[in-house]
């Protein structure tokens, strides 16, 4: 059987494009040490659909890639762009108290 290596998660949890939206769902699904074929069958989607959202592709709708990351536990927060960078700041600044404990 195949070992699944787990892949970080972006460093800024700002969604500026698909790639950091892929890469986020990639590192969920492989720190959770899952194989794509068992993640497809957590998500309840395809095999090639999920290979197409870690891949970036466009063209999976927008639901789709909220159900994969919802299931395999992204989240995503809407906010408005007046106040990006202070929850930016905020994830920054929580992140680092973490990581120091």
């Amino acid at each position: 059987m195949r070992t699944v290596q787990p892949t970080a998660f972006p460093s800024d949890a700002f969604v500026s494009s698909v790639e950091v939206l892929a890469k986020a769902i990639r590192a969920a699904r492989t720190q959770a040490r899952l194989t794509v074929s068992d993640a497809a069958l957590v998500t309840n989607v395809s095999i090639q659909t999920l290979v197409d959202v870690e891949a970036g592709r466009p063209g999976v709708s927008i639901g789709k890639i909220l159900q994969i990351a919802d299931a395999l536990g992204v989240s995503l927060f809407v906010v408005p762009a007046a106040k990006r960078e202070l929850l930016r700041s905020h994830l920054r600044s929580t992140a680092s108290s973490e990581s120091a404990k």
